[in-house]
């Protein structure tokens, strides 16, 4: 067995220098790191740590955590790949307990037996109920799916489901739901967590896809917010412009418009206690004038589920801030 070839160089070194070596690596070993200088640090492409000026190696073995395996693409990734999902906030197990496939196949997928088969469904059935230890954790369960439900309609990303299901189980922690309904607790920790993560959503587009009203949501999210203290900024109006104007087929010139048209009336505080939707809306009807590309006020309040009283007032209050005349 051949010995590692930087162990071989420097027993030739040992050999060749005698003494003189042993001296030189006990200067280096008595030389403080802390005192060198970070910028003459290099790690090398074999993941080595050295410091330039001396040539010392400072760190040699580097751990790498990674599987032993290589991957080229997402399909030989998933065939390699020997362990489960990464744990998760938004099950109320956290994704570690383990579940039967309904696929009734075996593991080279060649169909079972009928008797095989009912085992597999009763065993199955078991499972699901033994996820759940008591009444606490099965309204955890209901209001998780919930939440993932209402996720899935708005269409908002997976990051947004994480944050919501981390605020319903401070809430559950505090003993914010007694005398509450979970769908309402629920459906406020998703609209909190769409605001914390900038993709607002605004109250009347999560009561549509809630089971709660728009009254109710509201009221339960104030309350939360207030004793889970979530700093919550006000929403920027712009934000909603890019989604508005894709609905009503405007081009990018107008959302440009439209941005322009609140900073500038937003700097004079005329945002000041008005609807962030309202805002937009108003805002993207008067770029669309202004720009050629006209839009009626009640294809602009249905995108933006406002009336269209709302978006007079503040076309009106805009123009005149902008010294636009009509």
């Amino acid at each position: 067995m051949k010995r590692p070839t930087r162990q071989r160089e420097r027993d030739h070194d040992r050999t060749r220098w005698g003494d003189e070596s042993q001296d030189d690596e006990t200067s280096e070993e008595e030389l403080d790191l802390d005192d060198l200088d970070p910028e003459e640090v290099v790690r090398t492409g074999d993941g080595e740590l050295i410091h330039e000026e001396t040539g010392i190696i400072i760190e040699e073995e580097r751990i790498d955590p990674g599987p032993e395996w290589r991957a080229f693409n997402h399909s030989e990734r998933q065939s390699k790949s020997r362990v489960g999902a990464p744990t998760t906030q938004t099950m109320h197990d956290k994704g570690l307990t383990t579940t039967i496939d309904w696929k009734d196949k075996d593991a080279y997928g060649r169909s079972i037996s009928s008797k095989k088969r009912s085992q597999m469904h009763r065993l199955r059935k078991w499972q699901e109920r033994i996820r759940t230890k008591d009444a606490g954790e099965r309204n955890l369960q209901f209001a998780l799916s919930e939440i993932d439900r209402m996720a899935s309609a708005l269409g908002v990303p997976r990051s947004v489901r994480e944050v919501a299901s981390v605020i319903y189980r401070r809430a559950l922690s505090e003993d914010l739901i007694r005398g509450r309904s979970i769908e309402g607790v629920a459906t406020s920790a998703l609209y909190a967590a769409c605001r914390k993560e900038g993709i607002p959503r605004s109250l009347e587009e999560i009561s549509e896809v809630s089971r709660v009203e728009r009254k109710e949501i509201g009221r339960t999210y104030r309350y939360i917010s207030q004793e889970l203290g979530l700093e919550m900024r006000p929403v920027d109006p712009k934000k909603y412009v890019p989604r508005f104007s894709s609905e009503l087929d405007l081009s990018k010139e107008v959302q440009s418009k439209a941005n322009e048209i609140i900073e500038t009336t937003a700097e004079q505080g005329l945002l000041s206690g008005k609807s962030p939707t309202g805002f937009a809306a108003a805002a993207i009807y008067a770029a669309s004038l202004l720009c050629n590309e006209k839009k009626t006020q009640r294809e602009v309040a249905e995108v933006a589920q406002v009336t269209e009283v709302t978006i007079r007032n503040r076309y009106q209050e805009q123009i005149e801030a902008m010294g636009i005349h009509t």
